[in-house]
């Protein structure tokens, strides 16, 4: 009996993420939904510009390289061409909240038929360790050396909140993958977004809260300790939008 195994969506090669990364927890999550729902062969997507810009090299599905921030206009095109594809984009914040911030609400309030997986480790990762639209008040990065001042950078984007006022959304949730249990609900929500995709019912998105142990200054303990303590707090999990729910639920 096979108690565990790689999921076949999963490519068996080696990650290149840095030690202590959360990518590679969601990217098997995401592969998982992929095989449990029986999609791989009609499921196409779309890598960012960003820490997870080789995606296309780990998943076993059709993937498309996107311009910085466009994968949810490219995602949109990919479905409407063929809506029998199951069609997602992985994007981190600086892709997704920054340069992508007009194409991910616009694709929201459109309701397109598209999943969204967004990590939020609250930094730019790929390129250094820069000040991201989701740092936190006060938090050291390195255009930020004495910690983001909101008088002058603003507050985060806490785009959960931001797309789950809109209209248009069918379903968004945060969630954290820094612990076993925070694990098991990631899967859930993931293998729900791609579901409802199946399902006709529109646009999902799941915000992934992340660690960035490189980019924090930290070891990955240490990272993993700092999500809980920091970053949960001011990005509390949750669902923030399911037009899906039963009354009640």
């Amino acid at each position: 009996m096979v108690v565990f195994e790689k999921p076949k969506s999963l490519a068996n090669i080696p990650l290149h993420y840095c030690p202590g990364c959360t990518h590679g927890i969601v990217h098997r999550l995401v592969a998982e939904a992929i095989d449990e729902l029986g999609i791989e062969g009609r499921t196409i997507g779309v890598a960012p510009v960003g820490c997870a810009v080789m995606a296309y090299d780990y998943f076993n599905c059709d993937m498309i390289e996107a311009a910085h921030g466009r994968a949810p206009a490219v995602a949109t095109g990919i479905k409407r061409a063929d809506p029998n594809n199951i069609v997602f984009t992985y994007q981190g914040d600086g892709d997704l909240a920054s340069i992508g911030m007009a194409e991910t609400v616009h694709a929201a309030t459109r309701n397109e038929n598209i999943t969204i997986i967004f990590i939020n480790n609250a930094i730019y990762g790929m390129t250094g360790g820069q000040m991201a639209p989701t740092s936190l008040p006060g938090q050291v990065t390195q255009t930020s050396p004495y910690g983001r001042d909101v008088a002058t950078a603003g507050f985060p984007i806490k785009v959960s909140e931001l797309l789950a006022a809109l209209d248009g959304p069918t379903y968004v949730q945060r969630v954290a993958v820094n612990n076993v249990k925070n694990v098991r609900n990631a899967k859930k929500a993931i293998k729900k977004a791609f579901e409802n995709q199946v399902e006709g019912k529109g646009f999902s998105l799941i915000e992934v809260v992340s660690s960035c142990p490189t980019n924090w200054g930290m070891t990955p303990q240490q990272a993993l300790d700092w999500v809980e303590s920091d970053m949960i707090p001011y990005y509390p999990l949750g669902v923030y939008k399911d037009k899906t729910a039963k009354e009640g639920e």
